[in-house]
């Protein structure tokens, strides 16, 4: 193993995969609703689908799905409809009292899974990544599984930080107006980060 290119595949992997985008702003917003364990099954199964979406990469179907232009809009407009439904449930959630009883469909692992498969910005960073740094010389193929299997480490750990940071969100003692700013705000940052990822 290249230790150099590992540490270079890793460090560009958390470079990636950790800056916001449209499923770091979810993540935020579901641990913001639904605090750390009840944001774990919408982290459940994104984590799925991005894991999904590297595999697809990995075995080289990413490049025969962009063979055909129409998949990749589908994808791109089922993620942008479902981003644009997770902004309006996040700015009109419930705040004080009510919204921690509040159990949003928007945070289920079939979202998650959704948000994470369908993200076309994701399965082109698996291309960038999978494709550069050989961390294992001499089998193309075990360098492939060995990228993959980082790829899926680094994203649990950086996307559970971003849960994290969403669930202390949650517990700061906040006015039910400054709650609704809050919420508003993280709505239209999901809104922005798709406008960004899927323009």
């Amino acid at each position: 193993m290249d230790t150099v290119a590992l540490g270079i595949f890793l460090t560009a992997a958390v470079g990636l995969l950790g800056s916001p985008g449209p499923a770091i702003a979810a993540l935020i917003a579901v641990g913001r609703a639904r605090g750390l364990v009840g944001g774990l099954p919408y982290f459940l199964g994104l984590q799925l689908g991005l894991a999904t979406a590297a595999g697809i990469t990995a075995a080289g179907l990413f490049s025969l799905l962009a063979a055909f232009p129409s998949a990749l809009r589908v994808m791109t407009i089922a993620a942008t409809v479902y981003l644009i439904y997770l902004a309006y449930k996040i700015a009109s959630s419930p705040v004080g009292e009510t919204a921690q009883a509040s159990n949003g469909a928007h945070a289920s692992p079939a979202a998650g899974f959704l948000l994470g498969v369908t993200n076309p910005k994701a399965y082109l960073a698996f291309a960038s990544l999978l494709a550069s740094y050989t961390v294992i010389k001499g089998s193309a193929q075990q360098d492939t599984l060995t990228k993959w299997f980082l790829l899926v480490v680094v994203m649990i750990v950086v996307d559970i930080v971003w849960l994290y940071v969403g669930a202390f969100l949650r517990g700061l003692m906040m006015s039910p107006n400054s709650e609704r700013v809050l919420n508003v705000t993280l709505g239209l940052t999901v809104l922005i980060a798709a406008g960004l990822a899927f323009v």
